[in-house]
């Protein structure tokens, strides 16, 4: 997402957590870093003796990182060097580090693990019940906290892309757009009933105009929210590239050559609210 005089830096809150944590639980080392196309980059240390493992790119199922980022639930060793449930392609700035016992704890937004915090001691030794407690309640805070700010970045967004003149209101889209989104997944009765209110929510009388499929009008109904490609995956689960795809079919079908543009006019002839 590109840079915002307006919104925090995530990396400044993740650095607050892992403070907080070294703090009260008293660890010698903790560092984490945020996720990006499933890559987890380690860009905050405290307690740190080098640099070997500043800015290092954790592979998915790498490392204990990436294997926590794949299975998104907390993991850890209790002896780095002698641990065989994890890969070691990061042996030399982990164990140049001193670093022996871990607890990398995954913080999962919607399904998807955005950042990851560790916890470490130079010596090989279990990571304690409480310390645990208290990585796993600062992983909750700043899943909230991300959650939060993605729901704020959507509504700038929603403003941003928004007709001057709206003949619905904002409540009416999501509504819309949940109901798709539901319909996508329910059994084939209930889908048809889903998708007739839907429709009419929409308004949908434009007989006429180009046939979209109901994928095309799904995906067009999470961008009219200000969703992102991947907010879009996410929602209608399906992946990103599936979403574009969609999102062109749609947009040549309507003639159009912007996602604005192509919203704009799927809500110009009853297609989405």
């Amino acid at each position: 997402m590109p840079a915002s005089l307006l919104r925090p830096r995530d990396g400044d809150a993740l650095r607050a957590e892992l403070r907080h944590v070294a703090t009260v639980a008293g660890l010698p080392v903790t560092f984490g870093g945020e996720v990006h196309d499933d890559t987890l980059l380690l860009t905050e240390f405290l307690g740190t003796r080098t640099s070997l493992m500043r800015g290092l790119a954790v592979l998915p199922s790498s490392g204990l990182g990436g294997a926590t980022v794949v299975a998104r639930r907390p993991m850890s060793v209790a002896d780095y060097r002698k641990a065989s449930t994890i890969t070691h392609d990061y042996d030399g700035p982990v164990l140049g580090e001193g670093i022996k016992s871990i607890l990398a704890v995954p913080v999962v937004v919607d399904g998807r693990a955005r950042a990851v915090l560790y916890g470490a001691y130079r010596a090989a030794a279990p990571i304690g019940d409480r310390t645990a407690d208290l990585m796993l309640g600062a992983a909750r805070r700043l899943s909230l906290e991300l959650r939060v700010r993605d729901e704020v970045d959507r509504r700038l967004r929603l403003r941003e892309v928004q007709p001057a003149s709206t003949e619905m209101p904002e409540l009416i889209r999501e509504v819309h757009a949940e109901l798709r989104r539901l319909a996508a997944d329910a059994e084939p009765g209930m889908r048809t009933k889903l998708k007739a209110l839907a429709d009419r929510l929409s308004g949908d009388d434009d007989q006429d105009g180009p046939s979209l499929t109901s994928r095309e009008l799904d995906v067009l109904a999470q961008v009219a929210l200000g969703c992102t490609n991947a907010e879009a995956a996410r929602r209608l689960s399906l992946k990103p590239e599936t979403v574009k795809s969609y999102l062109r079919s749609a947009a040549a079908k309507l003639d159009t050559h912007t996602r604005l543009e192509a919203v704009s006019r799927a809500r110009r002839r009853g297609f989405i609210p």
